[in-house]
């Protein structure tokens, strides 16, 4: 896809695999986590190159959002969120002002 001519799975990311297929998982569609720079997982190969190969790192079901993230090269994905959201805290005092927020 997107000039691409093949796929390398990591040891890992056969091993997600499996358990996505043993969860039936494997049916969700597939969202690719890779450099900005390129569609393949090398920066260094800008825009659209042709007849590169992707490794797949890793696989990372998200259940809630109803996908799978492919991790590709050196990306980092946007950490989580806290054990205990800022919302917790947040609240709106007797006067009606907001309080919490910082």
């Amino acid at each position: 896809m997107y000039g691409g001519k093949g796929i390398v799975l990591t040891d890992k990311a056969r091993k997600d695999l499996i358990q996505i297929e043993q969860n039936g998982w494997d049916i969700l569609p597939v969202c690719m986590a890779k450099t900005q720079y390129s569609f393949s997982d090398d920066p260094k190969k800008l825009g659209r190159p042709e007849d590169f190969t992707i490794t797949i790192r890793e696989i990372i079901p998200k259940l809630g959002a109803g996908f799978l993230v492919c991790l590709t090269g050196d990306i980092m994905t946007m950490p989580g969120l806290p054990k205990t959201p800022a919302a917790l805290n947040m609240d709106i005092d007797e006067k009606g002002n907001a309080v919490g927020l910082m």
